[in-house]
């Protein structure tokens, strides 16, 4: 099999990990968010396990595709849940933890996904095995890369409403106008490859731990 053909078969296998863990991600800021008092995603139907509800055309799938195709490195995201902050009971404070819910969920899906390798180590799974270990290891890739992307301290990412939280609010405020400006310096990152530079270690570090820590060989 050609490098080409390689690259295609894997993102065949990548597509159902990936739409699940941008999909989780999403409805779990929804969730939380609904939690602390802000229906605003869940009356535009975001707590949904639907991927068409949260899928953004050139952040999941023309920008993903470009960057695979063209570099080793890849990443992508969904339309971003709306949430009120003025509508959450105590806005600065729950701030945190809606921004919080996705990049637990996305933990979550990777710690799922290692458990499934582990058994597939050990299941008579037959000529279904190796795809199903591919998946599996692009599950935990992806959902650790979504994790550690969101979770950089710049706006609009979660790590920046994060950050917000936490920052006095004299700092929380100008820091907060940095929004406008995040997606573009973050995709400035990814181009000059200073972004995969940063995350690639943190991602193969601890998919290696997770990989480890359920090994039921």
């Amino acid at each position: 099999m050609d490098n080409l053909s390689a690259k295609i078969a894997f993102l065949a296998i990548a597509t159902v990990p990936l739409l699940l863990g941008i999909t989780l991600h999403e409805a779990a800021h929804a969730y939380a968010a609904r939690h602390f008092g802000d229906r605003t995603a869940e009356k535009m139907g975001r707590i949904s396990l639907n991927p068409l509800r949260h899928i953004d055309p050139f952040g999941t799938v023309i920008l993903p595709l470009l960057l695979f195709f063209t570099s080793g490195f890849w990443f992508g995201y969904a339309r971003p849940v709306p949430v009120d902050f003025a509508r959450l009971k105590r806005p600065k404070e729950n701030m945190l933890w809606v921004a919080l819910a996705g990049p637990a969920a996305n933990f979550g899906m990777a710690i799922g996904w290692a458990l499934v390798g582990a058994l597939a180590h050990v299941l008579p799974l037959l000529d279904y095995n190796n795809a199903l270990l591919v998946m599996c290891n692009a599950g935990v890739f992806i959902n650790l890369m979504l994790m550690f992307l969101n979770l950089i301290p710049l706006p609009p990412l979660d790590g920046g409403r994060i950050a917000t939280s936490l920052l006095p609010l004299s700092l929380a405020r100008p820091y907060a106008r940095l929004e406008p400006f995040g997606i573009v310096i973050i995709l400035l990152l990814a181009v000059s490859g200073l972004l995969g530079a940063f995350l690639m270690p943190l991602v193969g570090g601890t998919a290696f731990w997770l990989n480890s820590l359920f090994s039921l060989s």
